[in-house]
């Protein structure tokens, strides 16, 4: 294809929705993607494809989802708009761009089902999102109720199958370097010393989380060790590009989505194999302790949903970056199999609290001491409940809001956990539709973004799932524009 109308430039999830969108309205759409075709999906093939969505309970999922035997025992909460924007309220602190974010929430539904009718297949996150109950019915919790089909992986594969459907061309190995423009206008993009015009462009080429010298420069000394959870390919190229040509920043760059991650794995950066199985999200089920066998943080704050991506942050900041989550015989087989029974990973196992110091090598005294008070402080006249924030707590400091049990059943279990780094929530800024602005706060003609590429939504904290639901949104809405 020689003259395309619409480049797009990143072969993740958001770029893709842009892809098919703009393909749906007859435009002649190019993808070029940066890494070679073994590599590519971005960081949307790492993920659960866990996707956060306004609906009206299991009846209103039910027109998207694959039969399942268990939908006749399961109850699913709606999730209503209101509360959509509550949780992204809640975590960021009030920080994100609120036009933005009202229109990833409005348009979540319609985005899902969108997809759904050109191919995606969805679930239920049984696994992951629900606790049986004793007579084998199923409760969820926690916002985030719905993954595709296969995860990352299947969430690519179907994308490529959609595009080419469509008739967009893909093409690998070819990293963009630069924007050509025509009067403040962006009218196609070089690749070295290749051009390719085009009447608009799609910046969908993810954030700068793999780039260990700007994640020093604007996140923090010391962020140049974290370990990078998806692709190494986003290393912020796209966004030098767009800053170059006048556009302004937008969101938040000095905070990221960063989480508990597994420390003992020898391949523990972009590993397309395990993808997401590193990921260690049981902390609210046990106690996650230091070097120092010093507790740091309220593992119970919330559910996991909405502490996770900011606790990868608090573990660098531990003692040679790197903590322990510590399980009993009682709440260790709570944990997901899904992580916690990952092949190549053993946790350090013993039959008392001192000897698993030991093993954990950490300092016996403090930890013991650790151990002890947590578990003389527990409220235990609150029962203890997975599925609500039940209010058990351990008057301890840090206090433990919710799900405190007592770690005193051996064996014991730890965990090593250090910080893995998703994406980072600073990039260009951008209107609802996706139209990157300049430093006056007026649209670039020709330039659109989308992904994590565009910033604004996200600071400090992030609830699971809103990733890919805003990829989907803004990317298709950049797609009905280009």
């Amino acid at each position: 294809m020689l003259d395309p109308d619409v480049v797009v430039v990143g072969g993740g999830n958001a770029g893709y929705c842009a892809a098919h969108a703009a393909a749906e309205r007859g435009r002649r759409v190019v993808l070029l993607e940066k890494a070679p075709r073994a590599h590519a999906g971005g960081n949307s093939y790492y993920t659960l494809g866990s996707i956060r969505m306004v609906h009206d309970g299991l009846d209103d999922l039910l027109k998207i989802l694959e039969p399942d035997d268990r939908h006749a025992r399961t109850e699913v909460p709606p999730y209503s708009a209101t509360e959509f924007l509550a949780d992204l309220e809640r975590v960021t602190g009030g920080r994100g761009d609120k036009e933005l974010t009202e229109a990833v929430v409005d348009g979540s539904r319609d985005a899902v089902r969108w997809l759904h009718a050109l191919g995606l297949r969805f679930q239920l996150m049984y696994e992951r999102q629900a606790h049986e109950r004793p007579d084998g019915s199923f409760e969820f919790w926690g916002g985030s109720h719905v993954s595709n089909i296969d995860g990352g992986p299947g969430l690519m594969a179907v994308h490529e199958r959609i595009a080419a459907r469509l008739g967009v061309e893909v093409r690998y190995d070819c990293p963009v370097t630069g924007l050509m423009t025509d009067g403040g206008s962006v009218v196609g993009v070089r690749m070295g010393d290749q051009e390719l015009p085009a009447e608009s462009v799609v910046l969908a080429g993810g954030g700068f989380e793999a780039n260990a010298q700007w994640r020093q420069r604007y996140l923090g000394d010391g962020w140049q060790h974290a370990k990078v959870r998806g692709t190494p390919y986003n290393t912020g190229d796209l966004i030098q590009a767009a800053l170059e040509i006048g556009a302004d920043r937008g969101g938040d760059w000095s905070t990221c989505h960063s989480v508990p991650w597994d420390a003992s794995f020898p391949e523990n950066e972009s590993n397309r194999a395990l993808t997401n199985r590193l990921s260690r999200y049981g902390y609210p089920l046990g106690i996650v302790v230091n070097r120092r066998g010093r507790r740091f943080i309220d593992e119970g704050a919330d559910f996991r949903n909405f502490t996770y991506a900011k606790y990868g942050k608090v573990i660098l900041e531990q003692p040679g970056s790197v903590a322990f989550q510590v399980f009993d015989a009682q709440s260790r087989p709570m944990l997901s199999a899904y992580e916690y029974e990952m092949p190549g990973v053993d946790p350090v196992v013993a039959d008392s609290v001192e000897e698993l110091a030991v093993a954990m090598g950490v300092d016996v005294d403090g930890f013991v001491q650790t151990v002890r008070e947590f578990n003389s402080s527990i409220d235990v006249s609150r029962p203890f409940d997975p599925t609500i924030k039940d209010g058990r707590r351990a008057a301890v400091e840090p206090v433990k809001s919710n799900w405190a049990s007592a770690v005193e059943v051996p064996p014991y279990y730890a965990y090593p956990v250090t910080c893995g780094i998703s994406f980072t929530f600073g990039g260009v800024r951008g209107d609802v539709d996706g139209r990157v602005l300049d430093r006056s706060g007026e649209p670039i003609a020709g330039l659109f973004a989308c992904g994590e590429t565009l910033g604004g939504l996200f600071s400090e904290n992030y609830p699971t799932g809103a990733g890919l639901t805003a990829g989907m949104v803004i990317g298709r809405r950049a797609g009905s524009l280009a």
